[in-house]
């Protein structure tokens, strides 16, 4: 006779990962029927189902990103597996802890359908633990640890042929191994803590930058105290905005989404500490954030500074050293600087606006600049905002402020890849069960997961938006490629429908041709929530007008 469901081998699994994760994203398949079974019956944990393998492992990334809470998806094996590869990637270039948990070929040795899946997910950054009939729940745990001391996603492997078998009675996993905030010691560290405190209280510009790693440190509030200690202005990166919770002094987001007077006071500064953030060359300009005078600290988990710019480098919990900071100006007795005060922050921060008062390009399409102005008046305060990835990504980072770190996630940068948006709503509004879920995207990425634009729709009624910058074209490739001359017929869509579409599968499209048809969004925003379905705003924007992070990049490929 075959186990009970409650003593199999997928139970084990689905119990022990069910004590660290309250949701689960996926496709049923057969190599996780048995799983999923246990998960639904036995356990408390959620499971949302998604209508690609790849929106699985997406709703799970954004869910993490807007909780902090240990990301699951799950699979079968093969074409079901291979499918979420692209969105593996991301994960694990973005750090997310995150379990997938999949089928795989049987312990007797690969079907003519199976492929290497523990080398495929090697191959993206991903470790594989494949479990047995007397160690599922002892390696699930093993699993769920590697991703939260690593900061990575993992693969879950339930062989096929192991995955109904009899595995005992269910016992209680032991409890995963947290990580420690890293505090470094010893005289280095107290020296280099000494000697950035110095420079802070001797700085007349002193500038704070903070980024994701900042708010995973949950160092905001020590950040703040540290802002007001010295004096300093401060600003994010794209995926750490709102993490300083005074905001009169704060320049907003750095690089190529910055405004360009609030670039130009960067510039300005005579020191710069960095906490959590890697510094990629969007967030740096190029480099060219930071002028050459400028001393540049950073404090981050990773082995080594991660740009030449930087003088000195801490390896370090953002959170253990601006507490750290916060006590040495407090016992050297050190006096903010007065700079912040000294300059006009809110007029800094101020982004360019359409060139033409109806908000119409030269081509007679709407300019993208005044979508995102006349969305951002009429968007409810308490959103969460899901970014996909494209040219479009500047105008929502530009003119979109979000509350905190956790209500702007852009899933999908880390790996340079679109199609994530879609699924991402299913995951944050899981996450934020009050919040209001709004999607950027752009034509290209959202014909690219149409089969998530479902799953957005049934996860987020009622608190749900989708904004799509359709402008009939790979936008990023035409600034880039179609300038240098390339031929553009690859990089035109022949314009979709997107309202149409929506309105499918139980939504309310809306084709956006004038500002006046953003009016919808008003009065959707009026309605109560159970009266109100998800809404898609399908903006016939202008390819003319273009993000001036597009500028920097074409700029620099053009040297």
């Amino acid at each position: 006779m075959p186990a009970t469901s409650s003593t199999t081998v997928s139970a084990h699994v689905a119990h022990a990962l069910a004590a660290h994760v309250d949701h689960v994203f996926g496709v049923m398949g057969n190599g996780n029927a048995y799983f999923l079974d246990a998960l639904e019956k036995e356990t408390g944990a959620a499971f949302t189902a998604v209508r690609h393998e790849a929106g699985g492992v997406v709703a799970a990334d954004a869910h993490y990103r807007a909780s902090k809470r240990l990301a699951a998806a799950t699979s079968t094996y093969g074409a079901g597996f291979t499918n979420t590869l692209t969105s593996l990637a991301e994960a694990a270039q973005a750090r997310v802890p995150l379990v997938l948990v999949v089928g795989d070929e049987p312990t007797s040795g690969p079907r003519p359908w199976d492929v290497d899946q523990i080398a495929l997910a090697s191959a993206v950054g991903a470790r594989t633990y494949t479990v047995g009939r007397t160690d599922a729940a002892a390696t699930t745990v093993i699993a769920v640890e590697h991703a939260l001391n690593y900061r990575v996603p993992v693969v879950l492997a339930i062989p096929y042929d192991v995955a109904s078998v009899e595995a005992g009675p269910l016992v209680e996993a032991p409890a995963p191994r947290h990580p420690a905030p890293l505090a470094p010691a010893g005289e280095f560290a107290v020296a280099t803590i000494a000697e950035i405190a110095r420079a802070l209280a001797g700085a007349e510009r002193p500038f704070l930058l903070a980024g994701r790693g900042a708010w995973l440190a949950d160092a905001g509030e020590a950040l703040g105290e540290l802002a007001a200690a010295t004096g300093a202005v401060t600003a994010s990166t794209a995926l750490g905005r709102g993490i300083f919770p005074e905001t009169s002094y704060d320049l907003g987001v750095t690089g190529g989404f910055g405004a360009d007077g609030a670039m130009a006071l960067v510039h300005e500064a005579d020191v710069a500490v960095v906490f959590g953030a890697s510094l990629n060359q969007f967030t740096m300009r190029f480099g060219e954030l930071f002028a050459p005078g400028t001393r540049v600290f950073q404090i981050d988990v990773a082995p080594a500074a991660t740009h030449p710019h930087v003088g000195g480098y801490l390896r370090a919990d953002a959170g253990v050293i601006a507490r750290a900071l916060v006590a040495e100006l407090a016992v050297t007795g050190a006096t903010p600087s007065g700079w912040r005060e000294s300059v006009d922050i809110a007029a800094l921060r101020a982004y360019p606006g359409p060139d033409r008062p109806d908000g119409l390009a030269g081509d007679g399409r709407l300019d993208p600049r005044a979508v995102a102005t006349r969305i951002a008046e009429l968007l409810p305060e308490d959103r969460v905002v899901v970014s996909d990835g494209g040219h479009f990504i500047g105008w929502a980072n530009m003119y979109w402020p979000v509350a905190s770190p956790d209500r702007m996630m852009m899933v999908g940068t880390a790996f340079q890849s679109i199609g994530q948006g879609f699924p991402s709503v299913a995951g944050a509004a899981a996450a934020k069960p009050d919040a209001t879920i709004v999607l950027t995207s752009g034509d290209g990425g959202g014909l690219m997961a149409l089969a998530d634009l479902e799953t957005a729709v049934r996860t987020a009624a009622g608190r749900g938006i989708a904004v799509i910058w359709n402008d009939a074209a790979y936008g990023a490739e035409v600034n880039l490629y179609g300038l240098k001359g390339l031929a553009e017929a690859p990089m035109r869509i022949p314009e979709a429908d997107f309202a149409g579409a929506a309105t499918a599968f139980g939504a309310q499209g809306v084709v956006v041709r004038t500002l006046a048809d953003l009016e919808a969004l008003a009065e959707w925003a009026a309605r109560p929530v159970a009266e109100r379905p998800f809404l898609m705003l399908d903006c016939r924007i202008s390819g003319s007008v273009i993000a001036p992070y597009q500028h920097e990049i074409i700029r620099v490929n053009s040297r």
